[in-house]
């Protein structure tokens, strides 16, 4: 039975991360993040907050608030069990809203970084709620970067992970699976899976509604590349 809950979970976690959630794969976001990992020193050392799953390098220390294969520190983001000046890089992919104070954990990446140093923060905007455990918070590109300002962080880099294609993908599953579960709410997760697979092309015409001005109005989601230049 476990070997079998195993593969259930390995093939949801896959089914999130490929299909219905996969913000963290997008082409712009694997770019910046290819390039700041290509420009740090071997001797480099990073942070990944809320790191899941992932390996970046072995450079890497990794966070969770559950312990678990691969996790270094076991902490909320609102309170770091490191050092204060200790990493060259952190970064974090769609953790901020699920913290009750997203200030405090701007801060707390400040502290634990180098003077110098550069934090790579990624948000959603239009999404539907999600709580794991719990769901906040949703960031504009504006106040996002008013966020990183205000904590002594030079904003280096803003751009869309994904846009508004994937924004509205993303509400109008939601919107299906809703409303199929009227009847019952069983209903619910099947009928979710099934619209995020019948609606996936939508997400195809990132590329094209990126180019409109407008884009930021449902864009699914925004990062930002910043540097820490201020002692707060």
């Amino acid at each position: 039975m476990a070997a079998k809950d195993s593969l259930i979970d390995r093939l949801s976690y896959l089914y999130l991360k490929k299909v219905y959630a996969d913000h963290n794969n997008s082409s712009s976001v694997n770019l910046a993040l290819r390039t700041l990992l290509s420009r740090l020193p071997s001797g480099a050392i990073g942070l990944n907050v809320g790191a899941g799953k992932t390996q970046f390098d072995s450079r890497f220390k990794n966070l969770e608030i559950e312990p678990g294969d691969g996790i270094d520190y076991v902490g909320s983001v609102e309170r770091i069990p490191c050092e204060s000046e200790s990493f060259d890089i952190v970064i974090t992919q769609e953790v901020l809203e699920h913290v009750e104070s997203p200030w405090v954990a701007v801060a707390e990446i400040h502290r634990v970084l180098k003077q110098g140093g550069r934090a790579f923060i990624q948000v959603p905007f239009v999404i539907g709620y999600h709580p794991c455990p719990g769901d906040y918070w949703r960031f504009t590109h504006e106040g996002l970067a008013t966020l990183m300002r205000t904590q002594g962080f030079e904003i280096i880099q803003e751009e869309v992970s994904v846009g508004p294609a994937v924004g509205f993908y993303r509400i109008l599953v939601e919107f299906w699976a809703i409303l199929f579960s009227v009847p019952y709410h069983g209903l619910y997760r099947p009928a979710k899976f099934l619209f995020s697979l019948l609606f996936y092309p939508i997400k195809l015409l990132d590329p094209l509604m990126l180019r409109s001005k407008e884009s930021n109005r449902i864009s699914g989601g925004y990062f930002i590349v910043c540097q820490k230049t201020l002692n707060i």
